[in-house]
């Protein structure tokens, strides 16, 4: 259930993750999609230096992403709360799935962003990938 938690909290808000926070540290698990997704846009124009249609077209991305995320998270929960735990072809088949949408969201921010700004974002994501690694590394030695 921890690889379960983990899957969805990597997917939700890619840059809140490269950021190295969690949405439950963020007090976001309590926001709806909508508001998840506009903090998530105001970040990135922040970093990325945004113009406003750019701004419209990832918060449109984010929102889609958060009512998604929203909806699993609620399932998975549902679930758990049953006492089933998933089984190993469900599990493929979950990280199948985050991979894949991972992969289309990776499409469209190289169609929404400019060259540069694509670059940064994945610098972004990369280094949260790299600081959350060492993070579960170091508890791990505990």
């Amino acid at each position: 259930m921890k690889k379960l938690a983990l899957i969805v909290l990597l997917f939700s808000g890619v840059y809140l993750t490269a950021q190295g926070h969690s949405a439950k540290h963020n007090g976001m698990k309590d926001l709806n999609p909508e508001q998840i997704a506009k903090l998530q846009t105001k970040k990135m124009t922040l970093a990325l230096d945004l113009n406003q249609n750019q701004q419209t077209e990832i918060e449109a991305l984010l929102l889609s992403n958060a009512t998604y995320r929203k909806n699993k998270m609620e399932e998975h929960k549902a679930k758990k709360e049953e006492g089933n735990r998933p089984s190993k072809e469900e599990r493929f088949a979950m990280q199948n799935e985050r991979l894949d949408r991972m992969i289309a969201q990776k499409v469209e921010m190289k169609k929404i962003l400019t060259l540069e700004q694509f670059e940064k974002w994945e610098k972004i994501q990369h280094s949260g990938k790299n600081r959350k690694k060492g993070q579960r590394h170091r508890k791990s030695k505990r």
